[in-house]
C-alpha cells in the first residue's frame, strides 16, 4: 500500500470512527466538532496548494462558523411517549384548523363565482410541529415532523433548534422539507 493511501484511509477510519461518536452530542459539542472538521478540511488543501495566507484564513474561518452554526441549529434524538402525544395533538389541531380555512375559501368562492377569483390554500406534505422539549437541551424548539397526507408523524426524531423559526418557514430535516407550523393554533 502507498504511503499516501495508507494515510488517506487512516484518516478516513478515524473521522468514521469520531463522527459515530457523535449522536449523543449536545448542539454545543457537535458545533465544535464540525466546526472544527470543516475548518481543517477546508484549510489543509488550501494551505498545502499554496493559497495565499490572507485568502485561507478567512475561507478556512468562514467554512468551520457555518459548519458549526449549522449544527448547533438542529440536534436530533429519540422522542419519548409524551412528545409524540403532544406533536399529534398539535399537528391534528392545525390539519383541522387549515381544514376550517379552506372550507371557508370555498365558501367565499361559491359566492364570488362570477367575481375574481379567491386564492385557494395549500395543504404542505410535511409539517414541523412543536412539542415539550427534553430536559438538557437548551434550544428554543422542539419539533417533529408530521406527514399530512397520510397523518402521522414521520420516525420518532425530535429536533432540537436553536431557535424557533417564523411560521410558514420551510426548512430541511433529515430527508424531507418541512413547513414550521409551530403549536399548531
Amino acid at each position: 500500500m502507498s504511503d499516501k493511501l495508507f494515510k488517506s484511509a487512516g484518516v478516513a477510519v478515524v473521522l468514521a470512527i469520531g463522527a459515530s461518536g457523535c449522536s449523543n452530542l449536545t448542539p454545543g459539542e457537535n458545533a465544535g466538532v464540525f466546526g472544527t472538521l470543516a475548518g481543517v478540511a477546508v484549510g489543509v488543501p488550501l494551505a498545502a496548494t499554496g493559497v495565499d495566507p490572507n485568502i485561507a484564513i478567512p475561507v478556512t474561518l468562514g467554512a468551520a462558523a457555518l459548519a458549526a452554526t449549522t449544527a448547533y441549529v438542529v440536534a436530533k434524538y429519540q422522542a419519548d411517549e409524551q412528545q409524540r402525544r403532544i406533536a399529534e395533538a398539535r399537528a391534528r389541531l392545525y390539519m383541522a384548523k387549515l381544514a376550517k380555512q379552506q372550507e371557508e375559501e370555498e365558501a367565499a368562492a361559491a359566492r364570488q363565482a362570477s367575481a375574481k377569483k379567491v386564492k385557494k390554500t395549500t395543504t404542505p406534505r410535511y409539517i414541523a410541529v412543536e412539542t415539550k422539549q427534553a430536559d438538557g437541551y437548551k434550544g428554543k424548539a422542539a419539533v417533529m415532523i408530521y406527514d399530512t397526507k397520510s397523518q402521522e408523524l414521520v420516525g420518532n426524531n425530535v429536533y432540537d433548534l436553536k431557535s424557533a423559526p417564523k411560521t410558514g418557514t420551510v426548512s430541511k430535516y433529515d430527508t424531507v422539507q418541512a413547513q414550521y407550523v409551530g403549536s399548531g393554533t
